[in-house]
């Protein structure tokens, strides 16, 4: 299941990359591994596999530990503050940055272990009351009191769509990222990259990449439907 599945997957990426006319390389697969065990996730890794996302800090610091230390980790659930001295020194990047007070948290504890953590910035396009994130209007603040964190890289910009039956309802959302990223860029402030976008998941990343996401978390279309009595 799991090899259909990435060739499923890797398709509909180099589809959507030509479409789009970009390069495959220029798009990372996460492949969103929460609730799914460790056995599967070492299969994944044999097909060839790098990169996994978590939601939940015990599940990553666990699977961390039960697998080869040449996996990028990303932690893109929600992060609570008291949790952020778990992770720090384990995740390539940090998904869901979405207040001051968690940048805080983030700059005082990779500077305890004297690193930098990379960072996304999380943003809620779609202003849905459910989910985090900064809303596009609270972004220009938000830049500028952490631009001068020493230990924090901000490397881009983050964003969940709403669900939808229909991709294409999502391109907006997408669309609108893609030009906060470059409206910020534009402003040249010192220690903020915003190459990267975090855009896109299992029922509508094609659409994500073609308008221009450079990560895509993609779970159940690899791994299968979430196992809910695992979480």
């Amino acid at each position: 299941m799991l090899k259909e599945n990435l060739r499923v997957v890797e398709e509909t990426i180099k589809d959507a990359c030509k479409k789009s006319n970009r390069k495959r390389e220029d798009v990372t697969l996460i492949a969103v591994s929460k609730t799914k065990p460790v056995e599967m996730l070492k299969e994944a890794y044999d097909l060839g596999v790098r990169v996994f996302g978590e939601n939940k800090v015990q599940e990553l610091t666990d699977k961390y530990e039960a697998l080869p230390k040449d996996i990028k980790w990303h932690m893109i659930g929600h992060l609570q503050r008291n949790k952020v001295k778990y992770i720090i020194d384990k995740v390539d990047l940090i998904h869901s940055v979405d207040s001051i007070r968690l940048a805080e948290t983030i700059e005082k504890e990779a500077g305890k272990r004297g690193i930098i953590a990379n960072i996304l910035i999380e943003v809620n396009v779609g202003r849905e009351e459910s989910k985090f994130g900064l809303l596009p209007e609270e972004l220009d603040t938000f830049i500028e009191k952490i631009a001068d964190y020493k230990h924090i890289q901000v490397k881009g910009l983050m964003t969940i769509a709403p669900f939808v039956e229909n991709s294409e309802l999502n391109r907006a959302i997408f669309r609108s990222l893609r030009k906060l990223s470059v409206d910020i860029g534009n402003k040249n402030v010192d220690n903020v990259n915003v190459g990267v976008l975090s855009m896109g998941m299992t029922g509508d990343y094609s659409v994500a990449i073609e308008e221009g996401a450079t990560m895509v978390r993609v779970g159940t279309g690899i791994f299968g439907d979430r196992d809910y009595a695992r979480v």
